[in-house]
């Protein structure tokens, strides 16, 4: 990169700028400081900027910057928070970028604030008047909780852009595929009472117990009847997640929990997989009345898939030089498809740093990721 201490600049403030998503609200922090940053750059390069609160958040905002005008164009997206981390698992600072063994290291560097440093290399020098279709920029918050900030911004929007690129780290292998995530709790009320009558309670483990043996059967039947080659793990999944009941072991639980998660194949609807959860807790719920229910943790994220045969996926692996595939994880790439465009995962760093101490963005990265949103913007912009 011909500009590199521009571009560690830029990631050095991003990373600074902390803007934590959590359902816990000890962690939760707003994403403002990362929006007036981006607003800021993108508007000394000629962007028109439009900032966005989005509801029903922690002071949570959207950013969309645009340059030229038109209809089409290219939509580059993506989100401005981060996971929390574990400071003891860290080897450094995760606000400060450590710039070590040709990696930047910084919580955000490769999921994903590192790409918005690469949007403004690619957009300098830029001007609205060589722009045939608009460009435009959008920064999401929330996406690793609720995707609050995609969802908002697509039932609220009117742009239209003919492809959009949602850059998370995909070693800049195109995506066109991800199953879906919804999450569940499962609640059991029982009756409490001494443990040394148990005619006189209900114990709510032991009906958890037959809930999760029923959950064990959906999730036979789901591996198979259920089937996407295209992916590594090619059965939609049912997670056990967390579980919490009783107090004591002298009392007879009275009430317990379990935390599941499900990941739909495309094709496949909520409803759907609803549908088969509500069927295998039917049995149980029948037995003891009243008792067993499930309600929806967060708001699920669908499936996505793009049409292999589309314009952008061959112009994406002619740039790339990878072919397409298929990820196990869920983006907010359904939701930008909403838009109407077609729409590609691909960005720079790999998912196995996504979520993890000592995250990095490697050097070896930084000219290709240019390159490829370069030739982007030329395409369906000049």
């Amino acid at each position: 990169m011909k500009n590199l201490p521009n571009f560690t600049h830029s990631l050095t403030q991003l990373i600074a700028s902390a803007s934590i998503s959590s359902t816990q609200a000890s962690w939760d922090q707003g994403n403002l400081a990362v929006i007036q940053l981006l607003a800021t750059w993108f508007e000394q390069l000629g962007f028109s900027i439009e900032i966005q609160a989005v509801p029903a958040t922690r002071k949570k905002y959207n950013l969309l910057a645009k340059l030229g005008s038109g209809e089409g164009g290219l939509l580059l997206a993506g989100h401005s928070d981060t996971v929390p981390f574990d400071e003891n698992r860290w080897q450094s600072d995760p606000f400060k970028v450590v710039d070590k063994d040709n990696k930047f290291y910084g919580l955000g560097t490769c999921d994903m604030k590192g790409f918005f440093a690469f949007i403004l290399q690619a957009c300098k020098g830029l001007s609205a008047k060589q722009l045939k279709k608009p460009l435009y920029i959008l920064a999401t918050a929330d996406e690793e909780t609720t995707m609050a900030g995609a969802r908002f911004f697509t039932q609220n929007q009117q742009i239209k852009p003919d492809v959009a690129i949602i850059g998370e780290p995909t070693n800049l292998v195109p995506v066109i595929m991800h199953k879906g995530h919804m999450s569940h709790r499962i609640t059991i009320q029982g009756q409490s009472g001494h443990s040394s009558k148990p005619s006189l309670g209900v114990n709510a483990i032991e009906i958890m117990y037959q809930v999760i043996s029923q959950l064990m059967q959906l999730k036979e039947k789901l591996a198979h009847n259920y089937s996407n080659q295209a992916f590594d793990v090619k059965e939609p999944t049912l997670n056990l997640g967390a579980i919490h009941g009783g107090d004591n072991a002298n009392r007879i639980c009275g009430h317990c929990e379990l935390d599941i998660d499900m990941r739909a194949l495309p094709g496949m609807t909520d409803s759907e997989l609803i549908q088969l959860l509500s069927e295998a807790l039917k049995p149980l719920a029948e037995k003891y009345p009243h008792r067993v229910s499930f309600n929806e943790l967060d708001p699920s994220s669908p499936s996505f898939e793009q049409n292999q045969s589309s314009g952008l996926v061959t112009i994406a692996e002619e740039i790339s030089g990878h072919s397409c595939c298929a990820v196990n994880y869920a983006t907010e790439a359904p939701f930008i498809q909403q838009l109407g465009c077609q729409t590609i995962v691909l960005g720079p760093g790999s998912i196995d740093q996504a979520h993890q101490p000592n995250e990095f963005l490697a050097h070896s990265e930084i000219d290709k990721t240019e390159v490829i949103l370069t030739k982007m913007i030329q395409r369906y912009c000049l």
